[in-house]
């Protein structure tokens, strides 16, 4: 089995497939290509940092156009780089 081993600070996220077209209600057609992109991911792996903030399976938000993307044994990831993490998504109790 292979895995990625991000170095150099960043990290790699798991990106979801989103290979879905969407039709209007008057029957145009929207390709996956004109869609906005969400900026959600979940971290799959990363190098060592020290004090990070975030480890893998952490879900977390990154900046727009950042990263390059990347296709690893038939699955989409991002690279990018740790400072380009905006936020980490956590669950909160209701008070």
């Amino acid at each position: 089995m292979k895995e990625l081993q991000a170095v150099n600070q960043n990290l790699v996220l798991e990106l979801e497939d989103e290979n879905t077209e969407t039709k209007t209600a008057s029957g145009i057609i929207i390709p996956d290509t004109a869609k906005e992109k969400t900026n959600i991911a979940k971290v799959k792996w990363m190098s060592l940092i020290e004090n990070s903030e975030i480890v893998p399976g952490d879900l977390v938000v990154y900046k727009p156009f950042s990263g390059t993307e990347i296709e690893f044994e038939g699955k989409k990831y991002l690279v990018l780089a740790y400072a380009d993490v905006l936020a980490k998504v956590v669950e909160v109790e209701m008070i």
